[in-house]
Formats: C-alpha cells, structure tokens, sequence
C-alpha cells in the first residue's frame, strides 16, 4: 500500500460523483479553484453562484487545522474573497515549522448552522481493517478524537449496515439525525473501499433539515490502486506536502517509473542537505533513511527514493544522473555524502554507472 493525500478539491470531487447514500448530500459540486492565473470574469461564468451565494475560502494545500491558523474566510461575498486572498495568495507562511507559498485556493458556498448541527467522521485503514470514527461535537475544536469518539472496526471481507452504525457509533448522536447519519456513513464507508481510499476524515459534517453539508475533508488514497481505480480516479494529482515544492526531477523520476516495469522513486526533502541516498530495494531504502536520520542527520537528509525491480543499465543510468544532478547544483561547506546501498548485487554494476563524466565532478564535492 502507498498511501497518497489527495487535495480536499478531488476528496471532494470523488465523494459527489460516487457516494450512494438515500441521505441527499448538499452543495454538490459547488467549488471553485483559484489560483494567482485565475481570470475572476471566467471564474463567475463557469460557477455563477458565486455572485449570489456567502461564500468561504480557505487554501487547498493539504494544511491541517486551518480555521485556527486565520486561513479561513468565512460569510464573504465575491468581493471580500477577493479582497481576502489579497495578503495570502502567492504570500509565505509559517505552518508549524514548515515554511510555504499560499498558491491554491477553494471557494465554496457558505452554510449557515448551528454548533449542535456539526459531527466528525473519519475511517482509516488498519492492518486488522477499517476503523470509523463518529464523534456528535464537530467542528475546529474537536480536540482528541481518538479519545472520545466512537470507534467501530470492519475487519477485512467485512460489510457495513446501518443498524451496526446506529448501535455503536450513533450512541451519543441526536435521535433525529441518526437515520440520517447512519445512511450517510454506509454510503462513505463504501465509497472509501470502492475507491481504495486508505484515509478519510470529514470535520465538520454538518446535518440540517435539508440533509448533509460536507465543509471540511481530509484523504488519501492507495496509489498503487491506480490500474484498478483509474476509470474513477482519472488523472489523479498528489500535491506535496506543504512547505515542499513539486520539483521537476521528481516528475521525470516518476515518468521512468510509469513506463517502466521496475520501481523508480525519487522525493527531494533537503535540495540544500549534504546527506544524499541511491538505494536499491524498497525495504533497504527505508531502513537507510531510518538510520540516517535515528544518527542525527535527519535535517541533512536530502533525499528518499529507491529503484529496485530490476532496472535497465539506461533506467539505472538515468536514476543516478538525476540524484548526482541535483546533488552537485550548490557546494555545502561541509562537503557531501552520497551512500550507495541496499540489494546491489541484483542491479546494473554501481561503478559503471556513473560513467566517467560524473567521477570527476564528484571529487569536487
């Protein structure tokens, strides 16, 4: 399994395409991107309820707890979106420690409601199975879920009914809203499997007399599902964590893999680090990485990846051309390290592979 987060956009798109549920789910498909390219004129042509809704706009960068960090915009019209995003749109931020550009944002309706009206629902895969959580208080002060929510395992080969949903996790909810609720969480629990999503967290759901609003969701989902979910998924997109730009090489890297019938992985962390890796074999490639940073090098790891599958000595060649690329962009005082580890003896000879042009740029560094 690898385990991918996918934008709240495409979460969200997923989930109005494909959940079955007699519960009617609101606002389906009432979202817009906005981007700094974005043609505002455009922008209400495609989506005209923005000139007549209140509206929320938040950025779309997989960045949790973004009510409590100001990044929300909440009962804005068009105009106060926009005036909104004027200090954050293409602006630096801190999140945590991770320093990033505020690029990609949604706008969606507004839905006025009241605290009572907001529950949490997450599912999330376990070796045992699928754990869903229902906690009757939703919203940005949820606090610890895994301490109170109520906690129902589907072990594998398993199904769901709405009368297990009811008995064990509807317990604390509002005797009015539990059919509701119970229809709802089948519908989400099967879409989760259908899809092949390993995580996927709503906060809040909200459930008025007009049926379910979905404000806040959080996924991700088995990438490796991709040959058996692609007519659904389509062209799936995984943005990088916030703080780390998508870099070019990385593409290239995962282009090989796509056409390859061997593993080619390659995720720049540090670009700037002195700490580089080229490991063969999955397995090693994460034990390298664990020691490394386990002996304190973890803010001088520059890379993870790994090739394993048998590779081509072109495969193998263009791999390592790509790793000694970026390593050798920008000198570090300290000098770098390039360990070459893991199932070698399986791969193309490691010598010949980084011909003689790289020998002696490495020497420099």
């Amino acid at each position: 399994m690898s385990a991918k987060a996918i934008s709240e956009q495409t979460g969200k798109e997923y989930l109005y395409k494909y959940i079955c549920t007699s519960t009617p789910v609101q606002n389906r498909f009432c979202y817009a991107n906005v981007t700094a390219e974005t043609d505002f004129q455009r922008l209400t042509q495609d989506h005209p309820w923005l000139l007549t809704e209140r509206l929320v706009v938040k950025p779309d960068q997989l960045i949790k707890r973004r009510g409590k960090l100001g990044l929300v915009g909440v009962n804005l019209d068009l105009n106060g979106v926009k005036e909104w995003l004027k200090p954050r749109l293409m602006k630096e931020t801190m999140v945590g420690k991770a320093k990033g550009t505020l690029k990609n944002f949604l706008i969606e309706p507004f839905v006025p409601h009241q605290q009572e009206e907001e529950f949490y629902v997450c599912i999330y895969a376990a070796r045992e199975g699928d754990y869903v959580l229902f906690h009757h208080e939703g919203g940005v002060d949820v606090g610890d879920v895994d301490a109170k929510a109520q906690k129902l395992l589907i072990g594998v080969d398993e199904k769901i009914s709405e009368d297990q949903v009811k008995k064990e996790l509807l317990t604390k909810g509002p005797n009015d809203k539990k059919a509701v609720l119970a229809s709802f969480i089948v519908g989400l629990f099967n879409l989760y499997e259908n899809l092949f999503f390993t995580y996927l967290e709503i906060n809040p759901l909200v459930v008025t007399k007009d049926g379910v609003y979905v404000l806040d969701m959080a996924a991700k989902i088995d990438a490796t599902a991709d040959y058996i979910c692609k007519s659904k998924w389509g062209d799936v997109e995984f943005p990088p964590p916030f703080g780390r730009e998508a870099y070019p090489e990385e593409a290239y890297i995962a282009d090989l893999d796509a056409k390859s019938g061997a593993s080619l992985k390659l995720t720049l962390l540090n670009p700037r680090g002195r700490i580089w890796t080229m490991v063969a074999g999955g397995g090693a490639s994460v034990v390298y990485s664990d020691t490394i940073c386990d002996l304190g090098g973890v803010n001088e790891l520059a890379n993870y990846g790994e090739y394993s599958g048998a590779p081509s000595e072109q495969q193998t060649y263009d791999y390592a051309k790509t790793i000694l690329s970026l390593m050798t962009r920008e000198k570090h005082p300290d000098g770098k390290v390039l360990i070459v580890g893991g199932s070698i003896a399986n791969f193309t000879n490691v010598a010949a592979t980084f011909k003689v042009q790289y020998c002696r740029i490495l020497h420099s560094y």
